[in-house]
């Protein structure tokens, strides 16, 4: 299947493709900016629950410092599914796992990486195990980074452990509202947004709850100090409209390390990338910039 989009600034051009890795058919898209001179590379990783298509296409579109950029579906979202057709539960590491092989499958050694929040933590590992490979970073309101305070990331997380005992429960409704409460708990709530939100989310519940409980166990095994200090340049973007703890923690960030550069995206919630594209878009362009002019 072939897609085209046209854009103020280019054509993008994407092609769906299927990878098999550990009882899995990885789903995933590259999207080609021919107008684009330079030979950069872009992974964009979604969050928990909804397709990277959804997540990023209206992105992409706005990005100019890339000639390609690979969306891959993780599991438990889009079309990425089990080679047996059910749900089953995973782990955070087996993520990481799978675009590990399918990087290596595609032959991209070098690239830049975003993601977020589910997609923001898996990118922080994988920086992690591909240091030399991942060059510059963008984080959306990443998973593990929701507050200064290890306790209270935790016990939010517990939270959305709660929430995907509801999802288990066939209460999509009930269990995706209780999440949405957690995460974006001053969000400007409109009946059609909020409709459609339910609706992506509802599309595999059970693989948006085993999303959610590979988070809560990933961050209750995890040193988040080793995580941080692995990692490179990073753009950190967080809604204006987000809790103030996380603020907080990706601000003293910003202060304590010189690679850390914090947004705030004025007018937007956890659910930023939808709100806000083509400005998320620009400054990543801009971020680029700033890191080629340094050197690296």
């Amino acid at each position: 299947m072939l897609i085209w989009h046209m854009t103020p600034q280019n054509q993008t051009q994407s092609a769906q493709h299927s990878f098999e890795h550990a009882g899995h058919s990885i789903a995933y898209r590259i999207y080609s900016h021919p107008g684009v001179t330079t030979s950069r590379r872009l992974v964009l990783i979604h969050g928990a629950g909804v397709a990277g298509r959804y997540t990023w296409e209206a992105l992409q579109r706005f990005l100019s410092g890339w000639s390609e950029i690979l969306v891959p579906d993780l599991r438990g979202a889009g079309d990425t599914q089990s080679l047996d057709s059910h749900e089953h539960p995973f782990l955070v590491e087996e993520l990481v796992a799978d675009l590990q092989a399918l990087l290596s499958h595609l032959g991209w050694t070098r690239f830049d990486l975003g993601g977020y929040s589910l997609g923001g933590l898996v990118s922080l590992l994988l920086k992690q195990n591909l240091r030399d490979q991942v060059e510059k970073q963008y984080l959306l309101e990443s998973a593990a980074l929701d507050r200064l305070d290890w306790q209270e990331t935790v016990s939010v997380r517990q939270q959305f452990a709660a929430a995907a005992q509801v999802l288990h429960q066939q209460d999509a409704e009930t269990g995706i509202k209780r999440f949405l409460d957690t995460i974006s708990p001053n969000r400007r709530v409109s009946e059609q947004v909020e409709k459609l939100t339910i609706q992506r989310l509802g599309e595999r519940a059970k693989g948006f709850a085993h999303s959610l409980e590979a988070v809560n166990a990933a961050i209750n095994q995890l040193d988040r100090e080793r995580l941080l200090a692995a990692q490179g340049d990073v753009s950190s973007f967080i809604g204006s409209l987000s809790v103030d703890p996380m603020h907080e923690l990706h601000r003293c960030l910003a202060e304590q390390m010189p690679n850390w550069h914090y947004f705030m995206i004025p007018g937007t919630d956890h659910s930023l990338p939808y709100q806000k594209p083509r400005q998320i878009a620009q400054l990543m362009n801009a971020e680029l910039e700033r890191y080629l002019q340094t050197g690296a």
